[in-house]
């Protein structure tokens, strides 16, 4: 038993010698938390309101989530939360119809999912056909 442990040190002390360059790390990406505040307003016409904000993912494959912090008045209102891309007009067209959901604010992510593509995207917070008077509130996108 002496004898293996000396030939297993000796074999550790060969494996650590004899090259001077460190080993290369590969650093993570970055994480990036951006907070949005803002208004949604009452149906014009009959026609539901938005507010959208952009936000920039420097590199695909990493995560993206999107939780509701706070929205109100009534401080239990529904709110609707979307992911998307602006378009020229400067409108924020979701990206798919699993893209968006109906939720209440919350410290838990309303939206969450891998990224495919850098880019420039956008979070919309939109009436689900409940606001009655101006909704103010704060949505987080955490993204890598």
């Amino acid at each position: 038993m002496k004898r293996l442990a000396v030939l297993l040190a000796a074999a550790l002390a060969a494996s650590c010698g004899g090259s001077d360059t460190a080993p290369t790390q590969i650093a993570a990406p970055a994480t990036s938390t951006e907070t949005f505040t803002g208004t949604v307003q009452p149906p014009i016409n009959g026609q539901g309101q938005a507010d959208a904000h952009n936000f920039t993912v420097a590199s695909a494959g990493g995560t993206l989530t999107v939780t509701l912090t706070a929205a109100g008045p009534p401080p239990t209102i529904t709110m609707g939360v979307g992911v998307g891309s602006p378009n020229t007009s400067g409108t924020c067209v979701l990206l798919s119809s699993t893209s968006f959901v109906s939720v209440a604010a919350s410290t838990t992510p309303a939206l969450q999912g891998t990224v495919a593509t850098a880019g420039t995207y956008c979070v919309v917070v939109f009436d689900t056909g409940n606001v009655l008077q101006p909704v103010t509130y704060s949505v987080t996108v955490v993204h890598n």
